[in-house]
């Protein structure tokens, strides 16, 4: 990605990439790479963490990601001395062309929960402004005890504007949602996972995040898709919309390839080898 993007230091090599992306068993391994600025957010990476959802989406073997920051954090916001170097990257990321619901600030943190897979966030050392936006836009967060949040726009007298706004109503109170915006204070992985921001505390969250993520491929890549898609459309909706939506995508699901499989493979015996399932395909 943005192979014509050069090295500021020596002009005549390409820049490494911000973000790097591998696939195994089904499980798309998403890193930030910018470990010396502990992955500080510039133009490149805005665009590439956009372009390797975009790639995920695409591939239909793809069952589950796990999102990580490469070094000591996961992210420490906005890199202010790239913003400096490049004036006009915030007015290109701040407008939103006509047809589309986001500028590409908020489509970097977005974009995850609208994903077909789950998508589980590994956090570590730092994650502050537009870092806790994008961990805030994955559906399920493993972080170390000691790490280090913040809602930090509200230090530079900004609001947050990559789809906070949408994340913390689902993840934790108001007044909670309120007091850590406007002070801009650094509260720990225990703070958070005590306000709702934190799914799970561990000090190994590289193999928690993994064995969840393993063990959600055992299931009906159909059925996972589904499972988002449902709590996407009716999480904190009413129960009218609620119900209409578990009716419509159950009827997608009911008789189809991979459910008949998982009815098979449930009732098979412990002893017998499961029947694989088809790749992704009904959502």
């Amino acid at each position: 990605m943005m192979a014509n993007s050069y090295n500021d230091k020596n002009p005549t090599m390409p820049e490494l990439p911000r973000v790097l992306f591998r696939k195994e068993n089904h499980i798309a391994y998403v890193s930030l790479n910018r470990p010396e600025k502990h992955n500080g957010l510039d133009e490149q990476m805005f665009q590439e963490l956009i372009a390797t959802a975009q790639r995920i989406r695409r591939d239909q073997s793809i069952r589950a990601v796990i999102l990580s920051g490469e070094g000591a954090s996961f992210c420490a916001g906005l890199d202010f001395k790239a913003l400096k170097k490049n004036p006009m990257m915030v007015p290109r990321l701040f407008m939103k062309l006509p047809w589309t619901s986001a500028n590409t600030f908020q489509r970097a943190a977005c974009v995850w929960r609208k994903l077909p897979v789950p998508v589980i966030c590994i956090i570590q050392g730092s994650c502050f402004g537009g870092g806790l936006q994008i961990a805030l836009g994955a559906d399920y967060r493993i972080a170390t005890p000691d790490s280090k949040w913040s809602v930090m726009e509200a230090r530079w007298g900004l609001i947050t504007d990559m789809g906070a706004t949408t994340t913390l109503t689902t993840l934790t109170r108001y007044d909670i949602a309120m007091e850590l915006t406007m002070t801009g204070r650094i509260f720990s992985g225990e703070e958070g996972a005590q306000y709702g921001l934190v799914s799970k505390l561990s000090s190994t969250p590289k193999a928690d995040a993994q064995k969840l993520a393993h063990m959600i491929c055992q299931n009906s890549p159909d059925q996972i898709a589904a499972t988002k898609l449902l709590f996407r459309k009716t999480w904190k909706a009413g129960i009218r919309k609620s119900l209409f939506w578990e009716r419509w995508i159950q009827l997608r699901l009911l008789g189809r390839k991979n459910q008949k499989i998982a009815m098979k493979n449930g009732l098979a015996d412990r002893n017998t080898q499961p029947e694989p399932f088809d790749d992704r395909s009904l959502f």
